[in-house]
């Protein structure tokens, strides 16, 4: 006796809810670190390039020009972030189209979308 369409579809969502939980799991566990070119300014942001950290050598205020600080501190803040991103692409790069690419994919959003896209389709992984 066949399944009925309606319940395999369930237990499809189902096993993408598991996988998109594991994904969440993973990315949480994602920090990416960064340095000044003199290691004078650190920072590990997550994920989604939130700051999580930031070491300043005292170093640091042997020249008080904040402006500088502030533009080298920005600059280590984003090249971290850009590693999480592509560390985070990497992780749901399953979840993606396949010419997605950390440029331009909304991690966010483009998925989940892209699954149900599938899902609507009727292909499977």
């Amino acid at each position: 006796m066949d399944t009925p369409p309606h319940l395999n579809m369930y237990e499809e969502y189902r096993q993408l809810a598991v996988d998109i939980r594991a994904a969440q799991s993973q990315m949480a566990e994602v920090r990416a670190e960064a340095s000044s070119d003199d290691d004078l300014i650190a920072a590990v942001v997550g994920s989604s390039g939130e700051l999580v950290e930031l070491r300043l050598d005292s170093r640091i205020y042997r020249a008080p020009d904040s402006a500088r600080l502030a533009a080298d501190i920005t600059d280590v803040v984003r090249r971290a972030a850009e590693l999480a991103r592509q560390e985070t692409f990497s992780i749901l790069s399953g979840f993606l189209p396949p010419d997605a690419t950390p440029e331009t994919a909304d991690l966010r959003a483009d998925p989940m979308l892209h699954e149900l896209d599938r899902q609507v389709a009727g292909e499977r992984r």
